[in-house]
């Protein structure tokens, strides 16, 4: 296990570009990626869909009381609610350049703060779930932490299914996201060699683009 400083990546083959404090890209992609998995669920029952009886509750004259047509009136208790939530989409859709960029800037600010540890194989032989912590060598559970692999490996996506503050994703499926919301990033090195390769197809219509 070491640690991924930039010169070390630039080894690999990684290219970073410059980082800003306030990064429009990366705040652009973020917001769109919580936006993706906003549920947008809520919703409150109008005077259509209380369930309520339908006829009216007393005579139109009369009585001396003001005119009721319904019970589900939004005046009455338990009736119907004016102008509530209702289910909606929340989605964005985010530019595929977006996305290359922020990964890349992600990356990039995780590897100057020295978040990046490289692994060398996270190959288990056993499910078992202490057998992570001897993988990961040097996390003790208490940080957030992300696992980033080559491809899905079974035993390793089951024995840290029930670790709080673990995620496991594989190399093709990391985003920005993914990157910035954990302290902590254990890759493996095979994994290192399909992120150059999503940042050089970035790089490569980037500057198709601008011929």
């Amino acid at each position: 296990m070491e640690l991924l400083s930039r010169e070390k990546a630039e080894q690999y083959g990684l290219v970073f570009p410059k980082i800003k404090e306030r990064d429009q890209v990366l705040h652009d992609a973020l917001c769109g990626y919580l936006a993706n998995i906003r549920s947008g669920t809520r919703a409150t029952k109008t005077k259509a869909t209380v369930k309520a009886s339908g006829r009216k509750p007393w005579r139109q004259k009369g009585t001396g009381r003001a005119r009721a047509g319904y019970v589900s009136s939004p005046i009455w208790v338990g009736g119907g609610v004016v102008f509530g939530p209702q289910p909606r989409d929340f989605s964005k859709k985010i530019p595929k350049k977006i996305k290359q960029l922020a990964l890349i800037k992600a990356l990039a600010a995780k590897i100057n703060d020295e978040s990046v540890l490289c692994i060398d194989n996270a190959n288990l032989a056993k499910i078992k779930t202490k057998h992570i912590f001897s993988l990961l060598d040097g996390w003790d559970g208490k940080e957030s932490c992300l696992l980033i692999l080559k491809s899905p490996n079974r035993n390793v996506l089951l024995s840290g299914r029930n670790i709080p503050h673990l995620n496991i994703v594989t190399a093709w499926d990391v985003n920005a996201l993914d990157l910035v919301s954990f302290r902590k990033i254990f890759i493996e090195k095979e994994a290192i060699t399909i992120l150059v390769e999503r940042i050089k197809k970035h790089h490569q219509t980037g500057n198709a683009n601008s011929q």
